[in-house]
């Protein structure tokens, strides 16, 4: 067996730069309304802190609603059309809340935004237009682009509205769109023929069986949790600041200086999940850690380093969870079907962000700040007593092993049951008419030489 160079071919440099890129500038324009709109939502016909908190999380429920089917249509019509689309319904949006004078045109508008659903046609195009080999890589990086977005918009977010006033941040979105409409046909190569990929995309096939584990379940239950909470609580952050006498114009270089602070602390958190195996233990941690700092956040202790204290807490352990939830839930996905488990995950995702705009904006509405951070400190006990019963997955990576024209003659179940035999293979599945077999292997136990006998020699093999 041969090793494909894992360097990356100009074309794929092309597009992965691209791809991220516009998948970052799409979130940071979702999020950059985030830490703002609660305090300038008085400049708004008709707002109320319930209507405040649906305009901060509506973008979510469009989102899950047209994600799948925007990702199905790419398969049929093509991936960059669908993109375009939706980046342009992405554009609509901006400039109807960026016209808006009412708190109803700014729904709209966040409405419009969130269905030009694409994220699962960028991933998706991203993976036509790379190999096997570097395609983990790929992703990671389109991962790293969405940190990067959530940070920057934290801080850019309050400096454009102090400049330019909320309109000022969706006209800038608004912009935003058009560089990616550019980005997408000037930069990302033309995208080959379309293929499966189903560590990518969904497969309607394997619903079933995904939606069967309680593992995943869990998985989806906590990213649900983590979004639900993050768009609560900005219904009354904003505020909490304001009362600790930072004037708004300030609020960006606070965020700023938090998110640098949080993302420093969180690395060596990451790294210790996953080179010392403490997935379990450090996702507890990250869940504990969330609620006692909402509990900080209501009011528990009070003043100006104490806020600054409990929004580091939060927001590392924000952070920790949004690194490992993913990477969890790869380990945990059956061999083949980590797309579809991808999919119902980002699908909870963006639900949890609906959700907690409206509950935010109705425990503010009804009760005040305190009962935000309170209501979502409950939550937080919910989740960490839901995680506590989760078995510690088990670190096993996956393989994409390229099928030889010498393997055509073999039964399915004695190709399968070939692969299943090599040490370290925990889990199979082998896909004929794709030429291709989707492995999850133990590397501390794995047998590379049986693994290289049983593949052709100078067929590909991507360790992932």
């Amino acid at each position: 067996m041969r090793k494909v160079s894992g360097l990356l071919l100009a074309s794929e440099r092309r597009a992965i730069t691209g791809l991220a890129g516009l998948y970052a500038s799409r979130m940071l324009g979702l999020f950059m309304v985030l830490p703002v709109l609660a305090l300038h939502a008085d400049d708004l016909a008709g707002a109320t802190p319930l209507l405040v908190g649906l305009a901060l999380g509506v973008y979510g429920l469009t989102q899950a609603l047209l994600q799948i089917p925007f990702g199905l249509l790419s398969d049929r019509i093509g991936r960059k059309p669908v993109i375009a689309g939706g980046l342009a319904l992405f554009l609509l949006g901006s400039v109807v809340a960026a016209l808006a004078d009412s708190i109803g045109g700014v729904i709209l508008g966040r409405c419009l935004q969130g269905s030009g659903a694409v994220a699962a046609a960028i991933m998706a195009l991203l993976a036509d237009q790379t190999r096997e080999q570097v395609r983990t890589a790929a992703m990671a990086t389109i991962g790293l682009s969405i940190g990067a977005a959530f940070a920057v918009a934290m801080v850019l977010g309050p400096l454009v509205a102090a400049r330019y006033g909320l309109a000022g941040i969706f006209w800038f979105t608004a912009g935003l769109s058009l560089v990616g409409l550019a980005v997408l046909w000037r930069l990302v190569p033309p995208a080959p023929r379309r293929a499966r990929h189903r560590d990518v995309g969904l497969d309607r096939g394997q619903l079933a069986t995904i939606l069967g584990r309680l593992d995943l379940w869990r998985m989806d239950a906590s990213i649900f949790a983590l979004h639900l909470i993050l768009m609560a609580i900005f219904v009354a952050v904003p505020f909490r600041l304001v009362e600790a006498g930072i004037i708004i114009e300030q609020h960006g270089w606070v965020y700023l200086g938090i998110m640098a602070l949080a993302f420093v602390v969180m690395v060596p958190l990451v790294i210790v999940a996953e080179k010392r195996r403490r997935m379990k233990a450090m996702c507890l941690g990250a869940i504990g850690a969330i609620t006692l700092s909402l509990a900080g956040l209501a009011g528990l202790s009070t003043g100006l380093w104490a806020l600054m204290g409990w929004l580091l807490v939060f927001f590392t352990a924000f952070n920790l969870l949004e690194a490992t939830l993913p990477s969890m839930l790869s380990k945990l996905a059956p061999a083949g079907a980590k797309g579809t488990a991808m999919g119902l995950y980002s699908t909870s995702q963006f639900l949890g962000a609906f959700l907690g705009g409206v509950l935010g904006g109705a425990l503010s509405q009804q009760w005040g700040l305190s009962a935000v951070f309170l209501g979502c400190a409950m939550l937080g006990v919910a989740w960490l007593g839901l995680m506590l019963g989760m078995t510690a997955p088990r670190h096993l990576s996956s393989e994409v092993v390229a099928l030889d024209e010498s393997h055509h003659d073999d039964a399915l179940d004695t190709l399968m049951a070939r692969f299943a035999d090599v040490a370290g293979v925990e889990d199979v599945m082998v896909v004929p008419e794709e030429r291709l077999a989707y492995l999850k292997v133990d590397r501390q136990r794995l047998d590379e030489r049986a693994l290289a006998e049983l593949v052709a020699p100078g067929k590909e093999r991507d360790g992932t």
